[in-house]
């Protein structure tokens, strides 16, 4: 599964979230059709402190449209720590972060392996 892009109206969320969860971390799964990631799955018992979100990964769907997954980084840093390229390749090939102040270009998408990815915003 190649991803080519994003619903703006998705993104548009994640990036709400962010604010609304702000200064406490979110996470959550992203599915995918037909290449475009067009949902996020927040799982049951999922945590968020001021330094992390964690999935319960016990309740993650079998789902063949999983895509990867979406959490914030309410200190601005939009790239991957260490804690994100352990947890990246358990979810999926693509991996969204977003970042304070969480506007339309705060945010990233990068590989399972932490590489940065293009991808589009479709609307």
């Amino acid at each position: 599964m190649r991803i080519r892009g994003i619903r703006k109206d998705l993104l548009s969320l994640l990036l709400q979230l962010g604010r609304e969860q702000h200064p406490n971390e979110y996470a959550g799964l992203l599915r995918e059709e037909e290449g475009i990631i067009e949902e996020i799955n927040l799982l049951p018992g999922t945590t968020s402190t001021v330094r992390s979100a964690s999935l319960f990964l016990d309740m993650m769907p079998l789902d063949t449209h999983l895509a990867g997954s979406v959490h914030s980084h309410p200190n601005g840093v939009i790239r991957p720590s260490d804690a994100d390229l352990a947890f990246f390749p358990r979810t999926g090939r693509y991996h969204i972060i977003v970042g304070f102040p969480y506007e339309v270009d705060d945010w990233r998408c990068f590989s399972a392996n932490g590489m940065p990815v293009d991808i589009g915003v479709i609307d």
